[in-house]
């Protein structure tokens, strides 16, 4: 690539400033249809907003499945909520693996196409959907046949038991819409085509939110199922999601198309994109883990203190939903970059895409700052745990722009394929810095339950710089896929 390649390529784009309002609204149109691009050659900002957009919609399509649920299910009786509340504590085990696993998919899906070897991309996709498949078998008997026992070991009571029994047992054994949907779109993502992942969840939602009340109340001829309706409809949803997607990798407009030649054991590559998504799930878990062992901490404080730190996090994670797209598009980007032997457009993606990243997530923060009471206050008016909400909410804010840089960083090593680095910096970060401190400051301060969000805020500050030094030593950049 010459210099003037490379000037072209960044001096174009949503990254350059000299956007018109006219191509920005030509991109946004391109982003959300589909529009093919190669994503190896051309503006990188472009690539990046190109494949950012659908991935945002897509993670806060994927957010609407439990909001949906807990908006109906409400009105089935506090027992009916805890029993979605412990049933989803069950599965973030699912959740975990099955992003674990997509890890894998979307980096070697994402290097065969830099390759322009789609034939092993499909290989790769078809491999890391029988993975799935597999696992979720197990996972699904096992959760089937044990669900009493589950439930009670989540604290369940006679009630919830009573009620939550049969949704809990229709989600844990049928996860395998929960896993192939997970996977499909991850392959999806990783070849380029985040605007089918988007269009896939679009209609797995819109299909649970006409379902999920007709079903759980009984609407016209359909039977009141109550909790267990819920439940019938999200997998409903799923799986006509999944299935559409299916249909879309057979014959479907992209970057990716599966044919029968491709639909067969491969062992090697199989094994592959097992190993790295051991790696990734190992890396979900520590970080999904640490937030359960802080929830341990703040409980310490009461009640009172866990619903106002609920809250904040359930707010920081929205907010989070964008720059996790961004992220995941700075990850495809990587991995196709590599694939086509350019890593210095790889390493230029990542920088543009954090650059993007701190500043959105960065005025997000200044106006979560501003805007916390109102915030916290739609969720609960109790003033003790509105004051927790609130502190909690600005303390973490002032972290935003390095939550965005540590996000992108962390995201561009798994679309490299160096999945062990960021799994041992969750390790350091949130298990022997983060957790450590909290107790500390918590415990042995006058902080008290503030020093858990200031231990958060020291922890991915710690994350985005150790992610920063170790992606400048570029050794991610001679990963093999």
């Amino acid at each position: 690539m010459t210099a003037a390649s490379e000037s072209t390529e960044t001096a174009t784009g949503p990254d350059s400033g000299n956007s018109s309002p006219g191509s920005l609204w030509r991109d946004i149109r391109d982003a959300v249809r589909g529009a093919e691009h190669d994503y190896t050659e051309g503006a990188i900002g472009r690539a990046i907003f190109l494949l950012a957009v659908p991935m945002v919609l897509e993670m806060s399509m994927e957010s609407i499945f439990a909001v949906v649920d807990a908006y109906y299910v409400g009105r089935l009786g506090p027992a009916a909520v805890a029993a979605i509340g412990l049933t989803e504590s069950l599965m973030v085990v699912i959740y975990t693996v099955a992003m674990g696993l997509s890890i894998g998919v979307t980096a070697t899906v994402s290097r065969r196409i830099g390759e322009k070897d789609t034939d092993g991309a499909a290989r790769a996709a078809v491999q890391g959907l029988m993975l799935g498949l597999l696992l979720s078998m197990v996972l699904g008997m096992v959760g089937a046949v044990f669900t009493p026992e589950l439930l009670a070991l989540m604290g369940a009571d006679a009630d919830v038991l009573h009620v939550g029994t049969g949704f809990a047992r229709i989600s844990l054994g049928a996860n395998g819409a929960v896993f192939l949907l997970f996977l499909i779109n991850a392959a999806f993502r990783g070849a380029g085509d985040a605007a089918v992942a988007m269009r896939v969840l679009m209609l797995g939602n819109a299909i649970n939110i006409v379902l999920a009340p007709c079903l759980i109340f009984g609407v016209g001829p359909l039977p009141r199922l109550g909790l267990e309706g819920a439940a019938i409809a999200t997998v409903t949803g799923r799986t006509t999601g999944f299935l559409w997607a299916l249909w879309h990798l057979r014959g479907g407009e992209g970057n990716l198309h599966v044919h029968r030649r491709h639909v067969r054991v491969a062992p090697d590559t199989m094994m592959h994109i097992a190993t790295l998504s051991g790696w990734g799930t190992v890396q979900v878990a520590l970080s999904s883990m640490s937030w359960i062992a802080l929830v341990r901490l703040i409980s310490t404080f009461g009640a009172t203190a866990v619903a106002g730190y609920t809250i904040a996090i359930r707010v920081l994670l929205f907010a989070l939903m964008p720059a996790y797209g961004v992220g995941a598009a700075a990850a495809t980007m990587v991995g196709q970059a590599l694939g086509a032997g350019k890593p210095d457009r790889a390493e230029r993606a990542v920088w543009v895409a954090a650059r993007i990243n701190m500043l959105v997530l960065g005025l997000t923060g200044v106006l979560f700052w501003f805007t916390a009471p109102t915030l916290v206050g739609w969720f609960s008016e109790v003033r003790g745990v509105r004051e927790v909400g609130v502190n909690g909410l600005r303390t973490m804010s002032l972290g935003f722009p390095l939550y965005a840089l540590g996000m992108v960083l962390e995201q561009s090593f798994n679309g490299a394929g160096d999945t062990r680095t960021p799994s041992w910096m969750n390790f350091v970060v949130f298990w022997l810095l983060q957790l450590p401190l909290a107790w500390y400051m918590s415990q042995r301060t006058s902080l008290q339950w503030r020093g858990v969000f200031v231990a958060v805020v020291g922890a991915y500050t710690a994350l985005a710089l150790i992610s920063a030094v170790f992606f400048r030593r570029g050794a991610w950049k001679q990963r093999t896929v």
